[in-house]
């Protein structure tokens, strides 16, 4: 009785996991990125803000095709949101908070079905409420270690992990991106982790991304691409005001704007490195977004991304 009751549960187990079972899987080998065994350039959206709501995540998921058919080819998401998202991904012991790992999960799933790449972001520092600073570095560890785990136990392989946007945290509260990076391998060392901090990827990162300095040895993707030209910087005046509750010109872009973030993304293609766009127009948050849709030609009438992804699908042939 105990053999039946035991081969019983194998099979609902094998049964259960096949249900789970991805169809794709991002990888690294020396200074290029795949997705099975196929080389990749990453071509990409920065939705940071994705988990927000069930609509949110909804929203994003109802518009992969329709950013597929543009080249887009990955989208970023985070545990710990970014700014005005503000929402605790994480529980305060370092565990996940179901409710967002709920909608991660979703997204992931509808990737897999349709090729794509997810980023997952994990820890979220600056001008946001959604970090515990109750947070030393061993609860650092283990929320990046859960968030391996939770990838781990779906078998959700068609991804990458940010430890910590920007190395906010490193730089606010000292943690150390390499610890970060140690307990995501230790759960799975066949995930693959990027760091972000303004220097040289740790020994045990994968890959480098946006504040990274680029190392000769491993990939690199520049995974929060804004115009270099905006009036008082992209991320600063030209987006926040008083009393930054959310962004201002939220997807709007003059037109020697869009030329330069054009010409920027060409450049990283030309290198053989990775670009993502990120723009207010994906991270707003209520009652303006997020806009997982194009949206228009970055006009004040007509706000949006679509002009780059025009722009790119044209760079990709397709």
């Amino acid at each position: 009785m105990r053999y039946k009751q035991l081969l019983l549960t194998v099979i609902i187990f094998g049964v259960f996991q096949s249900l789970f079972a991805g169809n794709y899987v991002f990888s690294v080998k020396g200074t290029k990125t795949y997705l099975n065994n196929q080389e990749i350039l990453v071509a990409g959206l920065r939705c940071s803000n994705a988990l927000y709501s069930e609509e949110s995540a909804a929203d994003l998921i109802s518009h992969l095709d329709e950013l597929i058919s543009y080249g887009v080819n990955t989208v970023s998401v985070f545990v710990m949101g970014s700014r005005y998202g503000n929402f605790k991904g994480y529980l305060e012991d370092g565990s996940l908070n179901p409710v967002y790992s709920n909608r991660l999960a979703n997204i992931i799933k509808a990737a897999d079905k349709k090729g794509m790449i997810v980023l997952v972001g994990c820890l979220y520092w600056g001008g946001s409420t959604a970090k515990w600073e109750s947070w030393t570095q061993k609860e650092a560890n283990t929320a990046v270690a859960n968030t391996v785990k939770f990838l781990k136990d779906n078998n959700f392989r068609n991804v990458f992990i940010d430890v910590d946007n920007e190395g906010m945290a490193m730089r606010e509260a000292g943690f150390d991106p390499a610890e970060l990076v140690r307990s995501a391998k230790k759960v799975d060392p066949t995930f693959y982790i990027a760091t972000n901090f303004k220097g040289v990827p740790p020994e045990e990162a994968d890959l480098g991304i946006h504040f990274s300095k680029k190392d000769p040895n491993k990939p690199y993707i520049e995974s929060e691409g804004t115009p270099t030209n905006a009036p008082g910087n992209y991320w600063g005046e030209y987006s926040k005001a008083p009393p930054l509750e959310n962004y201002i010109n939220i997807g709007i872009y003059s037109e020697e704007m869009k030329i330069n973030q054009i010409q920027l993304t060409k450049n990283h293609f030309e290198r053989g490195w990775g670009y993502m766009l990120a723009s207010t127009w994906l991270q707003c948050v209520p009652p303006h977004g997020p806009n997982a849709g194009p949206g228009g030609d970055g006009s004040e009438q007509n706000p949006g991304i679509r002009w780059w992804l025009e722009a790119l699908k044209e760079m990709k042939g397709e």
